[in-house]
């Protein structure tokens, strides 16, 4: 395998993981926050309504665990791709 094909191979599954991380992003921060709200704030979480709790928690703490999954998953990614830094 070349080195461009190599390099293209990793900017795909790269590319692949940023979609992924988005789309969950985006679903959480925006279908469950503004769109679903409605239907979730009939379930309580801790004494708060689920769609506030999205609003207002949820899509940040689901954007911290993406930021450590993505880091996570990227490093594991480079060592597979051999571009890791020791």
């Amino acid at each position: 395998m070349s080195l461009n094909e190599k390099a293209a191979q990793y900017w795909q599954a790269n590319v692949r993981l940023l979609l992924l991380c988005l789309a969950i992003w985006f679903f959480v921060g925006y279908v469950l926050s503004i769109l679903l709200v409605g239907p979730l704030n009939s379930i309580s979480l801790g004494g708060y309504p689920l769609g506030f709790w999205f609003a207002q928690q949820g899509s940040i703490y689901t954007f911290v665990a993406l930021i450590f999954f993505y880091a996570s998953r990227m490093n594991k990614l480079d060592r597979q791709f051999d571009v890791h830094e020791d």
